[in-house]
């Protein structure tokens, strides 16, 4: 039953930042759902071994919608229940993968046009060397 319950991971810089410091990611997960079956699932599904589960209720904000003839009529956000699960140490999950791949790419072509920008200087102080003799 475990592999059956639906994760869905959270994409936030606050879960990203989690993920790196503390080796803890969020999910979001029925509302029914307990620690101990959330860790069960986040082991069956990842293969990886779960040290401890937070779970949080986040309470739907009140909302407006505003009909035809600027009569509103009052609404509510559905509750959503987090999941704060902390992996063991060396544990890792493939969430955001792309984000890091995308840092790792992104610091490459840095070094590059550092290099190129090194490579330019140097050819105009020889340049400007040849033209003083």
């Amino acid at each position: 039953m475990d592999k059956h319950v639906v994760l869905i991971p959270r994409m936030s810089e606050k879960a990203y930042g989690a993920s790196q410091a503390t080796n803890t990611y969020v999910f979001d997960v029925p509302k029914e759902i307990n620690k101990h079956s959330v860790a069960n699932a986040v082991a069956a599904q990842f293969n990886v071994t779960v040290e401890e589960v937070n779970i949080v209720i986040l309470k739907g904000k009140a909302k407006r919608t505003v009909r035809k003839g600027g009569r509103a009529t009052p609404g509510r956000q559905s509750d959503v229940k987090k999941a704060y699960v902390r992996l063991k140490a060396g544990d890792s999950l493939p969430i955001f993968a792309a984000v890091e791949e995308a840092n790792e790419k992104q610091e490459r072509v840095q070094e590059l046009a550092e290099k190129a920008t090194e490579k330019r200087t140097k050819a105009a102080a020889k340049v400007a060397k040849k033209e003083k003799k």
